[in-house]
């Protein structure tokens, strides 16, 4: 099965740009076969157009936290809810976000997903460190016009299934909580260097609960350990779940999801 993994920023630069990996899942090996980078989002949505079959894991949410969706009186079905909300500007979104954050308790600012905790991830409405929620305005939306199927959440192309993924669920699975990656220069040193060395080798091993080895040319290995940033790496960690979910039965989730919220494959 063709496979793809995306590391997603809310705002692509050349600097910065939307990382994908593409590889190829044949049994339990995962053949790391490309890495793209797309500097604008008309380049990713074209890429998204590719003809199937192919599953891709995406690393920012699907979905937002059914409780803050009642609370804010928003659509409680997911497509209207993402229209509502990819409709909003981000000035709006922060407001009312920080609104209901302001009128909880400390230790229970944020609404959080059922499939936050068992995955580690930031809660979707999160708007600082990281963006997440900024993630899932410019995203979805992407996904919905390219017309994918999304499991549990969307009817699209079954050729083309787009999941929600986690890279730092896998990270931490080999490496605990080290840190691996850093955008400031200053953060960029060689214990997270020897880190990112420690992830690929790990992955080419097959050493993660996923049970598959991934297959890494000459020419693409040092790429993935050389960026500091980790934004390669994170889109090679969202290929292995990908291709996880390309092996099991409903691509991996779990019987019961709830179809506001959606899930991060593997969790």
């Amino acid at each position: 099965m063709r496979c793809i993994g995306v590391d997603f920023t809310s705002r692509p630069t050349r600097r910065k740009p939307v990382q994908v990996a593409q590889g190829e899942c044949r049994g339990t090996q995962l053949q790391l076969q490309a890495l793209h980078a797309h500097a604008d989002y008309d380049s990713f949505a074209t890429a998204l157009q590719a003809p199937g079959p192919w599953v891709g894991a995406f690393d920012f949410p699907f979905g937002l936290p059914r409780e803050l969706v009642q609370a804010l009186g928003w659509p409680t079905a997911w497509l209207p809810l993402m229209r509502h909300y990819a409709s909003l500007p981000r000035d709006r979104i922060r407001l009312q976000f920080k609104a209901f954050c302001d009128a909880r308790p400390p230790g229970a600012k944020f609404a959080h997903r059922a499939c936050d905790r068992p995955a580690g991830s930031s809660p979707s409405m999160k708007w600082v460190n990281p963006p997440v929620a900024w993630m899932l305005h410019a995203g979805v939306p992407l996904l919905i016009d390219a017309g994918v199927h999304l499991p549990g959440l969307h009817d699209g192309d079954h050729n083309r299934v787009a999941l929600e993924a986690y890279p730092g669920l896998l990270a931490r699975e080999l490496i605990g909580t080290r840190s691996y990656k850093a955008d400031d220069a200053a953060r960029q040193t060689a214990e997270r260097r020897a880190a990112r060395e420690h992830i690929v080798s790990a992955l080419q091993r097959g050493d993660t609960r996923l049970g598959l080895r991934l297959a890494v040319p000459a020419a693409l290995r040092e790429p993935l350990v050389a960026d500091a940033s980790g934004d390669r790496l994170d889109a090679v960690l969202c290929l292995m779940q990908a291709a996880w979910a390309s092996t099991r039965p409903g691509w991996g989730l779990p019987a019961q999801v709830d179809p506001l919220e959606g899930w991060i494959v593997s969790a």
